[in-house]
């Protein structure tokens, strides 16, 4: 009888917490107000009306927030699958940083492609492209994973639409969002997009944005980016964020510029 209670224990599957849409999740019990209060939760994922135990949150609460914070903290320091860069068509590059401690720890070493980098793009990209566009970690390998394969599809196929050629694309381990410069200087690209995994929160560890400039250069101000963020699933959706994006930088090259010179 133990050993048949042992077994279905074993067996018995624990409901993944993460899997609950927090924007139908009503814990306030007998709201005075539940059309507002159903109303209010659809229009954010934010932890409104989570309920208490006395001065401490429910059991349910706690768990969703531990959840959601280890997720962030694996999407932080899980490297993307290497399987999954081959599966794009994406040959692998590194950034001045050797491991993920160092990327955590110099941003500075982040922003830059390491020698190897630079000798390898020049050997096996496209110069002086119209566009240039490659992926980095940034802070979330998980947000590369959930949104590439849908997000750079759209943005090719839409740069085809318009008769604007496009570099190799290619990925850049341990990268932050300034290594446009290098690229930028090393392909000769006019246009470069950075596709980069944001720093995540506990709303969600997917987000991705796009960081595009004309022109870029080591020490340009940062006012001279045009940023396109929350792309994700619950967000801006990655294959209609690639549409959009094709479509800024289209205007890019007719207006020859980007950030807040650009007016869209």
């Amino acid at each position: 009888m133990n050993s048949e209670k042992k077994k279905k224990c074993c067996c018995d599957e624990i409901p993944d917490i993460t899997e609950i849409d927090i924007r139908k999740q009503l814990l306030v019990p007998h709201p005075a107000n539940k059309d507002a209060y159903i109303q209010l939760k659809k229009h954010t994922p934010a932890r409104i009306g989570v309920w208490r135990s006395g001065t401490r949150y429910n059991t349910e609460t706690l768990l969703r927030f531990r959840a959601d914070h280890a997720a962030a903290q694996d999407a932080v320091l899980h490297d993307v699958n290497e399987n999954f860069l081959k599966e794009m068509g994406l040959f692998v590059v590194q950034s001045k940083c050797c491991s993920k401690e160092e990327y955590l720890t110099r941003p500075d070493l982040g922003k830059a492609l390491s020698d190897e980098a630079i000798t390898t793009v020049k050997e096996k990209c496209i110069i002086k492209p119209q566009i240039q566009i490659y992926v980095s970690d940034g802070l979330s390998s998980v947000a590369v994973e959930a949104n590439l394969n849908n997000i750079l599809p759209a943005i090719i196929q839409g740069l085809k639409v318009y008769n604007i050629s496009a570099g190799t694309p290619f990925f850049v381990k341990y990268g932050r969002v300034r290594t446009v410069d290098d690229v930028s200087e090393v392909t000769g690209a006019e246009v470069v997009c950075n596709l980069i995994g944001e720093r995540p929160g506990l709303v969600t560890a997917e987000s991705m944005s796009a960081y595009i400039v004309y022109k870029a250069y080591k020490g340009m101000p940062e006012a001279n980016m045009t940023v396109i963020s929350n792309i994700h699933n619950q967000g801006l959706k990655p294959v209609e964020a690639g549409a959009y994006i094709a479509d800024v930088m289209k205007v890019m090259l007719e207006k020859k510029a980007s950030g807040v010179a650009l007016k869209l």
